[in-house]
């Protein structure tokens, strides 16, 4: 079988690079996209190499970042300019090959194991070329790494910093990988590097070495993942653009604009995202069979609990339950919460067991049949006037959105709905 050739392309700096194609003078200087400390999302989004010399990471705070540079200089995010240049930047890669697989807004992988001999037949020499072309047509440098699977090509392309190619073949690739920390390694987060760290693994060399069953029973099927990983054995296909990867969980989050210390104030938080969690699945036409809540408190600490529900559902009433449940278990008033997220998850596509009559007979088939009606009424308005036309409850006026936003959209929702009775009464 012919040996693959995977290049994995690396935008550098890229959300502080975009923002320096309009201000050019600022290159040198450490610069940082951060968001608006106004709302509480001051944390550094990105950085330039002049920032990142002088240590500022990203997701720490402004406050964090200015210790180490006092004349660091802030720019808001411009989210949809950076989708464009990443559009860009990936059309770019489809000129080489049909197998790009973007890997967030600033990476791509792409398998030119049947299209380089268009374009030289050389791995390296190919992915400086799109290097070059990104600098002279774009402004942009990417870091590439070149190797025969994904893993090792992404561990090619945070090798060597900025704008620069490395190629990890079977022929150097145990000199290069295995002397690099474990953490480096994808799939290696923050709880597994402690947990190996324990067993004495620092390295990815030691990964490799250690027994795949002993890091089963550690790690589960990830543990035995991680080893082959580690070993090489890695080789999972690129997947082009148009064949997206199938959703596994859906999730939204939110840091609040002052921290939450009563009830009232934690179930505003929870309908919202309850809402906009339950809109998203019956978006990807999924039903969910478990919920997560992860909650961040004021000094950054972040602690999560899930729960399985009793059947699949794309309900916000359900999803709400469910997380203010899991709310209950896991917070006591007033201590001050910063942040909440809910995660659906267990998606499945099949909705047979949601026609299910509920064991304690709380919830008829009827009764949900309304509730079904009464969201996806609510999916067609917003989707007319905007998403902060209509909401559950008081949970419109927590997000800031206003009673003359949700009239007209009330009036069409009954309607819509088929009922005639009052709406605010329903919601």
């Amino acid at each position: 079988m012919k040996e693959r050739v995977i290049l994995h392309c690396d935008l550098n700096c890229f959300f502080a690079s975009v923002e320096l194609l309009s201000y050019p003078a600022l290159r040198d200087v450490p610069v940082a996209v951060c968001g608006d400390p106004e709302s509480r999302h001051g944390i550094v989004l990105a950085k330039n190499e002049a920032a990142k010399q002088l240590g500022v990471k990203t997701a720490e705070t402004i406050w964090q970042a200015r210790q180490k540079a006092p004349h660091l200089i802030t720019l808001p995010p411009h989210h949809s300019l950076y989708k464009e240049y990443s559009r860009k930047v990936n059309a770019i890669y489809g000129q080489y090959t049909d197998l790009v697989e973007p890997f967030g807004i600033d990476e791509s992988w792409l398998d030119i194991t049947g299209s380089m001999h268009l374009f030289g037949g050389d791995g390296k020499a190919i992915a400086d070329r799109l290097r070059d072309r990104l600098r002279q047509e774009l402004g942009l440098t990417i870091s590439v790494g070149v190797s025969f699977n994904k893993i090792f090509a992404k561990l090619g392309s945070d090798y060597k910093k900025p704008d620069a190619t490395t190629v990890i073949d079977r022929d150097n690739w145990k000199d290069i990988v295995w002397p690099l920390p474990v953490g480096d390694l994808l799939g290696v987060g923050h709880s597994t590097r402690k947990l190996l760290h324990q067993y004495g693994v620092e390295t990815i060399g030691q990964l490799a070495e250690f027994p795949r069953q002993n890091l089963e029973t550690l790690l589960g099927k990830h543990g035995a993942q991680l080893h082959d990983y580690a070993n090489g054995r890695e080789n999972s296909p690129v997947r082009p653009q148009h064949e997206a990867e199938p959703v596994k969980s859906v999730g939204n989050g939110t840091t609040f604009p002052r921290n939450l210390t009563r009830w009232e104030e934690v179930r505003s938080g929870l309908a919202v995202l309850s809402d906009s969690v339950a809109g998203r699945l019956r978006r990807y036409g999924m039903y969910c069979g478990g919920v997560a809540l992860t909650i961040r408190d004021a000094q950054f600490r972040q602690f999560s609990r899930q729960t399985r529900l009793d059947s699949p559902t794309h309900l916000q009433k359900d999803i709400y339950h469910a997380a203010l449940e899991l709310a209950r278990q896991s917070w006591h008033a007033p201590d001050p919460i910063r942040a909440l997220t809910i995660t659906a998850l267990y998606l499945t596509e099949d909705a047979d067991s949601f026609e299910q009559l509920d064991l304690l007979n709380r919830e008829t088939p009827k009764q949900n049949e309304k509730q079904e009606k009464l969201e996806q009424a609510m999916d067609a308005i917003r989707s007319k006037y905007g998403k902060g036309a209509i909401s559950f409850g008081n949970a419109g006026k927590f997000n800031g959105w206003g009673e003359s936003h949700a009239l007209p959209a009330a009036d069409e929702a009954r309607r819509t709905s088929g009922s005639g009775q009052n709406f605010k009464q329903k919601l």
